[in-house]
């Protein structure tokens, strides 16, 4: 007699802070993959999309969207019938005790449009959804956090950076109190919110990476030293141009480069600091060897990646407390066997092991990353070894599928031969 086969889990809410994003393919990489093992989801997104383009990924994303009022004052009506609807409801009395308690300590206008969001989204969230899920630690948990309340649903999470390091710990505490169980991306994040969460709560998952849209081909590097300018040595950059991820730092590095060595720097990604970043290589005196792309998709990346000789990140502690968690960038460079150059911020140690599978300096110091530049600048055989054990050790430790196994469980699909 053949085994019966389990029941599908039921439906889930994803509440994101936005949706489509070009900066959060991580988060539509696993929704697509869930969605190939069965899950039934819901996007909810408390914004809409305010990229111009989106990566190949979203469209292969089957999932039906529902927009939030990004500002109450957007749609009042649609706020105001949502409450009229909710105020009933067993929960509603609780949710908005616990709003109240939140506001005391959070007088904000974006916690008072929190709770409105969590309204609409209690009152038309479809009646099949048995189960909300928050993408990042801050807003998104918020609103999930208040009509998971409402409705009486249970909810659950996942915590990646910025949302872990510039929440108040006791909205930390409250929520990781609240959720049934919550995942992160780095051991670094899971240590931290494991001393302020019941035990057993927090638990570690890789995002991974997709090694089917990052396949581990081996590109026609030349043996690049700097020597000759005709052939200069290529570095890559990628991130968002914002405080956290210390592009000046990398600036002034390259400001410290022997005027002979020959060298160019492509930075993608787009930011608030675009036109700083311009100013200040213009000030060094090496505007003229760098260029600034802008956003990409993942395929354009991936071209990126492969004319490359070495990648650089000098992410650090904003002064707000922002900081990267593991930047999937770091495992996209190394997947393609990239020789990086990163800061020892936060998590990145669990990717990039100095010395072996990359190079590692502290944060802050241009002379230090400069130092490190300069060495594999000049010696490309050197960076052949480091990009081919950072492409070795994220091809056996970082794929995508085996880290997701552990979050399907915990969604109730059934496990799948193969994929652990």
């Amino acid at each position: 007699m053949a085994e019966a086969l389990a029941p599908p889990p039921g439906r889930v809410a994803f509440v994101l802070k936005g949706y489509p994003r070009l900066s959060e393919t991580f988060i539509a990489q696993e929704i697509a993959a869930l969605e190939r093992r069965g899950l039934d989801i819901l996007i909810v997104s408390l914004r809409h999309p305010t990229d111009s383009r989106t990566h190949p990924i979203h469209a292969e994303i089957r999932a039906p969207l529902l927009y939030l009022p990004e500002y109450l004052g957007d749609d009042p009506l649609r706020v105001l019938r949502a409450w009229w609807r909710v105020r009933r409801l067993p929960g509603y009395r609780l949710a908005r005790s616990i709003w109240l308690r939140d506001l005391w300590r959070d007088r904000t206008a974006n916690r008072v449009r929190r709770f409105g969001q969590a309204l609409v989204l209690a009152h038309e969230v479809p009646a099949d959804v048995v189960r909300l899920h928050a993408h990042f630690l801050h807003t998104p948990a918020s609103v999930t956090r208040y009509a998971a309340t409402v409705r009486g649903l249970v909810w659950s999470g996942s915590a990646h950076a910025k949302d872990i390091w510039t929440t108040p710990q006791w909205d930390l505490r409250e929520k990781l109190a609240s959720c049934e169980w919550l995942v992160t991306c780095t051991a670094t994040n899971r240590d931290y919110l494991g001393t302020l969460a019941p035990a057993g709560r927090v638990e570690l998952v890789y995002h991974g990476l997709d090694l089917e849209r990052f396949p581990l081909r081996s590109w026609d590097r030349l043996a690049r030293d700097g020597s000759v300018a005709e052939q200069p040595v290529r570095i890559l950059s990628v991130g968002r141009l914002v405080e956290k991820k210390g592009t000046d730092v990398l600036l002034d590095a390259l400001a410290l480069l022997p005027p002979r060595s020959h060298w160019r720097l492509l930075h993608v990604g787009g930011g608030p600091l675009r036109e700083a970043m311009a100013l200040r290589a213009d000030s060094l005196g090496i505007a003229d060897r760098i260029t600034w792309r802008g956003a990409m998709t993942q395929d354009q990346l991936l071209v990126e990646y492969g004319a490359a000789d070495i990648f650089a990140l000098a992410s650090r502690i904003a002064q707000d407390g922002d900081r990267d968690g593991l930047p999937n960038v770091l495992m996209e460079a190394q997947s393609q066997g990239l020789p990086c150059v990163a800061t020892e911020v936060s998590a990145i140690h669990e990717l990039i092991r100095n010395g072996a599978t990359g190079v590692l300096v502290e944060p802050e110091s241009p002379s230090a990353l400069a130092s490190a530049l300069k060495e594999l600048i000049g010696d490309p055989v050197r960076r052949l070894v480091l990009g081919e054990a950072g492409r070795t050790r994220v091809a056996a430790e970082f794929g995508m599928q085996s880290n997701l196994a552990r979050l399907a469980e915990k969604f109730g699909l059934p496990f799948v031969p193969g994929s652990a």
